[in-house]
């Protein structure tokens, strides 16, 4: 998608040295296998919906909410740490350091982990009657904190092999990971779960660790078998706090407030007398809206992966017309293909509800969040950016900006509005926090978005979905809203005629 990036080639000495491929390519391929692990799990998340209800899936959510809490801090920051530690070595010429690195890594990572679990698996009953209200999900948190060193250290690797470019070896690690997970979690399930909610996330928790391990074993093989170059020793551990302390600062307290959030939300539904049941509510949303409309960022997910660590090796070289190249490129594309997705799904929610669920509970939620859609990915394109390029302590700051307004937002309003309370919060929260990462984002690159772009963008979504939301037909109306939103673009200077040449000749380069 954008010009070369430095990738691995054999020499005579047996280890890989950089040569030149397109980004595209690379992209194009975690792309591929994003979608892939997406549908399987949005597949799976449906499969769930129907075994054990929305009030089931909402108590899923509360304990695995927990187990993700757990899994951030325990990650402490070190998979993009490590991501970015390598590329700033690679982008520097000095492949003999990244055995460092990668040292300094494993032991940040193991101590972290290990204390994290070890807290979760002598705290796992008062975590379980208290925060989640249902003790037979002690048995399901301590299984989580005993593979969570696993899980963790799986993390270092990718890193390690997503900043290499290594990213044929990553993604088929993936896509053995995925079918080692999805068989134990489905064979678990039969053999052992039932209807039962508590015992399906036991399953879950099993098969998603096993696929870990897998992963972990290969990945760890490959790099022994690269026969890398050592140098002298190198201090690490500076570097790595500085790099990671933030990540991980800014991580768990993200992770933190979302499982506040999450095991908050259904207590204070249940003072609106107007909501039924506040468990299937919010499993509602969060097991059955948001596994839909973030599926399609599965193929955002492919280039952000590859931002992070070819920002980092600019930064490093000093090539400040590739950053500008690289951010003005990816936002716009995040732009683009977050309009024509939200649109889709909105258009569609009818259509995607009785099809995966079944049901039109979903339906109206769904067209609500859905408008949300080109905000959220360019939200994870910045994100993303701005970790490239060393940012990690002032996304700190905006994260405990936001969460801290999310939380007030929450607990005022969702007794008297219900979900549509946290619809609101939701949205205040996210566009203030995207608003200030690209604020800082222009502000580091010396770039600048003219002020109606936004707003003219916004404007044309909505004039398409309502426009196109008057024809019958499912599939004529998403021609019509893809023709009049392209029309749009194109004639309010979003989309440029230079942009669609430059998208032909990804398509037609040699």
């Amino acid at each position: 998608m954008f010009p070369s990036l430095s990738a691995y080639r054999k020499d005579k000495g047996g280890f890989s040295l950089p040569k030149t491929i397109p980004i595209f390519y690379s992209a194009l391929l975690l792309t591929l296998v994003n979608l892939l692990l997406r549908f399987v799990g949005t597949s799976f998340q449906v499969y769930l919906s129907s075994r054990i209800g929305a009030a089931g899936i909402g108590l899923l959510q509360l304990v695995m909410s927990v187990g993700g809490l757990s899994m951030v801090a325990g990650m402490g920051g070190i998979r993009t740490a490590t991501m970015y530690l390598t590329a700033e070595e690679l982008g520097r010429k000095h492949p003999q350091n990244v055995i460092w690195v990668l040292s300094g890594c494993f032991l940040y990572s193991i101590c972290f982990s290990g204390c994290v679990a070890a807290a979760l698996y002598h705290f796992a009953p008062q975590i379980a009657s208290i925060w989640i209200g249902d003790p037979r999900t002690v048995d399901a948190l301590r299984l989580f904190a005993s593979f969570l060193p696993v899980t963790c250290l799986c993390g270092v690797m990718t890193g390690y092999f997503t900043a290499a470019n290594r990213i044929g070896t990553l993604a088929a690690g993936e896509v053995a990971e995925q079918v080692c997970s999805m068989g134990l979690t489905l064979g678990a399930l039969t053999l052992f779960a039932g209807h039962d909610p508590v015992r399906s996330t036991m399953c879950v928790i099993l098969g998603s660790s096993g696929g870990c391990v897998l992963t972990l074993v290969c990945l760890v093989i490959l790099r022994l078998r690269e026969h890398a170059p050592t140098g002298s020793r190198i201090p690490v551990g500076s570097r790595l706090a500085q790099t990671a302390l933030p990540l991980a600062i800014a991580d768990d307290l993200k992770s933190g407030i979302s499982t506040i959030e999450n095991l908050m939300v259904p207590k204070r539904l249940a003072q609106n007398r107007t909501v039924a049941s506040p468990l299937a509510a919010f499993g509602l949303v969060s097991g059955m809206v948001f596994p839909v409309i973030m599926f399609p960022a599965a193929i955002l997910f492919g280039l952000t992966e590859l931002l992070v660590p070819e920002l980092a090796r600019c930064a490093a070289s000093g090539s400040k017309t590739r950053i500008h190249y690289l951010v003005r490129t990816a936002l716009r594309v995040a732009l683009v293909y977050g309009a024509l997705t939200g649109g889709l799904l909105c258009l569609l929610s009818d259509q995607l509800c009785l099809s995966l669920y079944h049901s039109l509970d979903a339906s109206k939620q769904m067209r609500a969040y859905a408008l949300l859609v080109p905000m959220l990915y360019c939200d994870i394109v910045t994100d993303a950016m701005t970790k490239g390029l060393g940012q990690q302590k002032i996304c700190v700051r905006y994260n405990i900006f936001t969460s801290i307004l999310d939380i007030l937002f929450l607990y005022i309003l969702l007794p008297h509005y219900g979900m549509g309370g946290y619809w609101v919060s939701f949205t205040v929260t996210h566009l203030i926090n995207f608003i200030l990462s690209l604020q800082r984002l222009l502000k580091i690159t010396v770039k600048r978005i003219p002020a109606h772009i936004p707003i003219l963008s916004a404007a044309a979504i909505l004039f398409s979905v309502w426009s196109a939301s008057f024809v019958p037909n499912a599939l004529m109306r998403c021609c019509a809203y893809i023709l009049l939103l392209s029309s749009l673009f194109v004639l309010l200077g979003i989309l440029r005629k230079a942009d669609i040449h430059w998208a032909k000749g990804l398509i037609y380069a040699k």
